[in-house]
């Protein structure tokens, strides 16, 4: 009767291992499911970048290459619990942990000590990099009150755009009423286009709304 009763012990034993690797393997398919806007690079993007700009092969068209997100805290220098705060917000919108920036050189008028921390910065790649492009784009940007779209004026003439965003709270993933500060940030996209206006297109094919030349007019 013993060995009859640690038969299904034994069972149960092994049908948890197994379900566990089921459990395991389920979890690498999901996490081998790509980005939803690196699906749309590949199916969308690249095709009509070829068309528009000639490429002769598939290898030349422009790809974002990484996303950085700085957010300076210019305070930091009078209470370091300002850095820590920014510090969480950034790993909560990013999804990934934040490096702390120090300042390069002094600064007497500003009372700013060489290697003091001053804000904190992360650099996205891969599917970071596209499920937070995805999220700024759909989510985050409708957000901003009276909203009419992005600058094209900010490029750095090599293929390089930075994107200001005035305040934190239009990420979902910060709880606006736990904000002690508002705070600005700057996010720039690192692309491989050898121009400006490759760039824009690549951008505009990923969602980024630069605004209409009749909108910007009326803006000011």
């Amino acid at each position: 009767m013993a060995k009859e009763k640690a038969a299904p012990a034994k069972d149960k034993k092994v049908a948890t291992k197994q379900g566990a690797k089921e459990s395991k393997g389920a979890g690498v398919r999901e996490l081998g499911v790509s980005p939803r806007l690196a699906e749309l690079y590949k199916s969308t993007i690249v095709p009509a970048m070829m068309k528009r700009f000639e490429y002769k092969s598939v290898m030349q068209v422009p790809r974002l290459e990484k996303i950085s997100v700085n957010m300076g805290i210019g305070d930091a220098t009078q209470d370091a619990k300002l850095l820590e705060v920014a510090t969480k917000e950034m790993e909560q919108i990013t999804g990934q942990k934040a490096a702390i920036t120090k300042a390069k050189q002094a600064i007497s008028n500003f009372k700013l000590r060489q290697g003091v921390p001053i804000g904190v910065r992360v650099t996205l790649r891969n599917r970071q990099m596209y499920e937070f492009l995805d999220r700024l784009v759909s989510i985050a940007m409708p957000q901003i009150r009276d909203f009419r779209g992005v600058s094209d004026k900010s490029f750095d003439g090599r293929g390089n755009y930075t994107l200001g965003v005035k305040e934190q709270i239009i990420f979902r993933e910060i709880d606006a009423e736990k904000v002690t500060k508002i705070s600005g940030m700057d996010i720039t996209f690192v692309t491989t286009a050898l121009t400006d206006l490759e760039a824009m297109e690549l951008l505009k094919g990923f969602g980024m709304p630069f605004v209409k030349r009749q909108d910007a007019v009326k803006a000011s």
